[in-house]
């Protein structure tokens, strides 16, 4: 009896003219292969994710690059949906910046918590400019060893790509990772670069583009681990 295909939401609005957006198929393909199941993924336009879209068909959800999105609150649902139903979430780039804001709002309770990329005078910008662009930038990763990254990844260095002009706020970055958002990666410069829920059983977010090493052929490791606790969990 053949396996049910996994669906996979893609929250985040489709521009084929995006790299990542070109990758994440190829990834999810080459994961699918490798985990010798079908998975089907669905793209998930953020000014249409309302209070009655269904989101409890997926198995998980992907916050993709490529914001801001057609609508913040739109994207900040269907994460908080994936936080609090324990559905496996990745969220790459402005997907780990979004699962900031939503941690910042619906778990910390900081209501007046913006993105400064479109709230640039907000007094709880929790996402500021970086202080050097990370566009078509490649730089080293120390993963925290035992976490789900690292895992997937099985190793605690790497090297991956960014295409990014913001990151957590430092000013606010020791109030975010004092309850059960932890940081688990850090750039050559110490600066934050990937998170993850404790509580969970698979919410991981990367300020990197690891989908992207697909178009070379290759299997994202982040990917890989992704798509196979999807297919762990009971449903």
């Amino acid at each position: 009896m053949e396996s049910r295909a996994l669906r996979i939401a893609l929250i985040g609005d489709y521009d084929p003219q995006v790299t990542a957006h070109q990758a994440i198929p190829v990834a999810l393909g080459l994961a699918a292969e490798h985990i010798r199941r079908p998975v089907d993924f669905e793209w998930l336009a953020t000014d249409r994710i309302h209070l009655d879209t269904p989101l409890d068909g997926f198995d998980g959800f992907w916050c993709v690059p490529a914001s801001p999105y057609k609508s913040e609150a739109g994207a900040l649902r269907a994460i908080r949906f994936a936080r609090e139903q324990q559905r496996p979430f990745l969220g790459t780039c402005g997907g780990f910046q979004h699962a900031v804001l939503e941690f910042s709002r619906n778990v910390l309770g900081w209501a007046d918590a913006e993105h400064g990329e479109t709230s640039p005078d907000s007094s709880r910008a929790v996402l500021s400019p970086l202080s050097c662009s990370l566009v078509e930038a490649v730089d080293s990763i120390h993963l925290v060893p035992g976490s789900l990254i690292a895992k997937a990844y099985e190793t605690s260095e790497i090297r991956e790509g960014y295409r990014c002009r913001f990151g957590v706020n430092p000013q606010f970055e020791r109030e975010l990772l004092t309850h059960d958002l932890h940081a688990m990666g850090h750039d050559s410069a110490g600066d934050l670069r990937a998170i993850e829920l404790k509580s969970h059983v698979f919410f991981v977010a990367t300020l990197f583009q690891p989908e992207r090493a697909a178009l070379k052929g290759q299997m994202p490791p982040l990917v890989r681990a992704f798509v196979e606790a999807c297919a762990e969990q009971p449903r």
